[in-house]
């Protein structure tokens, strides 16, 4: 080994939250273990952050700091920055182009940022051989990127979907464990933590559909393409959709899905309703999961903390430990200038099954014209359900369909959210059977 090697990798870390103070902890408490699996020690030689007087529970005393994280990445004499500041402009986009522009390999958290700019930020870095890592951006503590990027190399993926945010699969587990409606349960979450006093990042899909982003150019080589995701959240998901879907056989989860289709490659991101026999079903709580299926290794199950600061820092070092020990591959898993340009397929071309709850007015002829408007789009029924009569009052009434394309379910919606007996706008979860 060369002296050069054995030299400290001598890193500086923009941003000092929870997770950053946590990547500060995590290298201290595992110094030795990290130099044996290294080859050479990792040293933090300079930090930034808001404000140097908060107490993070690190001794920072023997480091550089700098109120400028940009002002870090050029002039701290770092090897390496980590950029743990967050948001896909300002501070963290000018920190990380910094870096790579003054020869300083990356690590992020920064899913945003890399779902925004990350082919851009690809091209740059290995235009100059430098190392861009982001393990710690999706799914936290779950080694996923690693296992499409490098244990799935010699596969091709068709598709890949999971559980990517555990605000939405505690609010859902809860709603569908103490029958609680979403409001009530996101209350809790914000009280716990789990959610944040703004939660619209997480609840209306956001967040997820950042980390679909980046895991559909890892899985499939194309570049990141986050303006062609499909996103929608989980605001319209009632507690008794809960109870349908108990019935019918189901679960609901907040469901990240990219998939090769001859119409394209789709990217999504919205409720789903799984069969309860689904591995992904029964994963409840904060945890997510991600499943890729792959022509040679099969169906591939991926299941952990995706949050968190002690499973993001884990992924954080892990990042860091590649680096140290000289381990190189390309940002995205292919060089960027192979990065094959995919045809996004559109929502409307979604072809599957469907759950549809109606509030109606009940007298006779009405769901003679629900079945008359699915009729006309050649959408097929397979399962009808009403509770209870209440002549001329609203009653419930929940269907299911066979496989159809997504423009004729919107189709037939539309024309059934338009009739005098339906009283509230039709609730539609996509059935996705895996």
């Amino acid at each position: 080994m060369s002296d050069a090697r054995q030299a400290p990798l001598k890193i500086a870390v923009a941003g000092l939250g929870t997770v950053g103070a946590s990547v500060l902890k995590l290298l201290d408490a595992q110094a030795s273990l990290i130099e044996q699996r290294c080859g050479r020690r990792i040293e933090v030689v300079a930090v930034s952050a808001r404000s140097k007087g908060k107490d993070r529970g690190v001794d920072l005393s023997k480091v550089q700091w700098f109120d400028d994280p940009v002002a870090m990445a050029a002039q701290s004499g770092a090897d390496l920055v980590v950029e743990l500041i967050g948001g896909s402009e300002g501070p963290a986009r000018d920190t990380v182009a910094t870096a790579l522009e003054t020869g300083k390999h990356v690590v992020t958290a920064n899913k945003a940022l890399l779902a925004v700019h990350g082919t851009e930020i690809a091209q740059k870095a290995e235009s100059r051989g430098l190392t861009v890592a982001f393990e710690a951006a999706v799914a936290g503590g779950i080694p996923i990127i690693k296992g499409l990027r490098e244990g799935l190399a010699a596969n091709s993926v068709s598709e890949i979907h999971g559980i990517l945010n555990g605000t939405c699969n505690y609010i859902l587990t809860e709603m569908r464990t103490t029958g609680r409606d979403f409001a009530d349960v996101l209350a809790d979450a914000q009280a716990l933590g789990y959610a944040e006093a703004d939660p619209s990042f997480d609840i209306d899909g956001v967040d997820a559909a950042h980390k679909l982003a980046i895991l559909a150019s890892v899985a499939f080589g194309t570049p990141v393409d986050f303006s062609s995701v499909y996103i929608e959240g989980i605001r319209q998901v009632s507690a008794v959709d809960f109870d349908y879907a108990d019935q019918l056989g189901f679960r609901i989860k907040l469901l990240g899905i990219a998939r090769r289709t001859e119409a394209g490659v789709e990217q999504r991101v919205h409720p789903c309703m799984v069969p309860k026999t689904a591995p992904i079903a029964s994963v409840d709580g904060v945890f997510n999961a991600v499943v890729a299926q792959a022509d040679f290794a099969d169906r591939v199950l991926f299941v952990g903390r995706g949050a968190g600061a002690g499973p993001t820092a884990s992924a954080v070092v892990a990042d860091l430990v590649d680096i140290a020990r000289g381990r190189s591959t390309p940002t995205f898993g292919v060089p960027s200038d192979r990065l094959g340009a995919a045809t996004p397929s559109p929502m409307e071309a979604r072809r599957g099954s469907y759950y549809v709850r109606l509030m109606v007015v009940d007298r006779p002829g009405v769901i003679a014209d629900i079945a008359a408007a699915m009729r006309d789009q050649n959408v097929s029924m397979e399962q009808f359900l009403q509770r209870g009569r209440s002549p001329d009052e609203g009653v419930p009434v929940v269907l299911t369909t066979h496989d159809t394309e997504e423009a004729a379910m919107q189709r037939a919606l539309a024309t059934i959210a338009a009739s005098d007996s339906v009283l509230e706008p039709p609730r539609m979860i996509r059935i996705e059977q895996f």
